[in-house]
């Protein structure tokens, strides 16, 4: 249910997010919203190149908030779900960026040698790798947990955000039994139709923010 918190073993704190989750400390109140211009953003990859939102115009770009010790991300991760989604989004002419918020000395932080042995060892398949240890990019799409995920038309349109499935588990069994939000969604914008769920339920781990001053 929306809001719930639950404690794990390692005494992070779980959340459901989207509308009516648990407001983050420094958190702006101004959300993206779907149908309107995405928030722009530039950022640095783990290849330390710059990356813009703006270099993207006329693309579909797909974010995936990411924490690579949440175990709803390891479920996508190790079941192969979340590298085929990105295969596919590259099939598709679509860009994927990851994006990484957590605060130093925090759960999922890594610096650039880390986030690319992670992508590498993984057998990921992102555009890029982008850290934001700052929380910056993150605050600015109201991003909650991980896995969050964003979908950006080719005009710059916030067209998607919620989770990357229907079922709210940790379990690799579900992956397959589960309503696919993105793929679903990636698909829908490929065949030139409007996506049919644009807002739906994130769930993971909340997302460990650098606090604002």
């Amino acid at each position: 249910m929306t809001g719930s918190v639950l404690l794990t073993r390692r005494t992070s704190l779980f959340v459901l997010g989207g509308a009516g989750a648990l407001a983050l400390p420094g958190t702006a109140m101004a959300k993206p919203q779907v149908g309107s211009p995405a928030p722009t953003f530039s950022g640095v990859g783990s290849d330390g190149k710059s990356y813009k939102l703006a270099d993207y115009r006329g693309r579909t770009v797909v974010l995936e908030w990411t924490n690579h010790e949440c175990p709803y991300v390891g479920k996508h991760y190790r079941s192969g779900n979340m590298q085929a989604l990105q295969h596919d989004a590259a099939a598709k002419g679509f860009v994927w960026l990851s994006v990484i918020s957590s605060m130093p000395d925090s759960q999922g932080h890594v610096g650039a040698a880390e986030a690319n042995d992670l992508t590498k060892a993984r057998n990921a398949a992102p555009a890029a790798v982008i850290l934001d240890p700052d929380g910056v990019i993150g605050r600015a799409y109201d991003a909650r947990v991980t896995p969050h995920m964003f979908i950006i038309d080719p005009r710059g349109t916030l067209v998607y955000m919620g989770g990357i499935d229907s079922i709210r588990s940790t379990s690799l069994g579900d992956v397959t039994k589960a309503t696919p939000y993105v793929r679903d969604a990636m698909q829908q914008l490929a065949d030139g139709k409007p996506v049919a769920q644009p807002v739906t339920q994130a769930y993971g781990c909340t997302i460990k923010y650098k606090p604002t001053a």
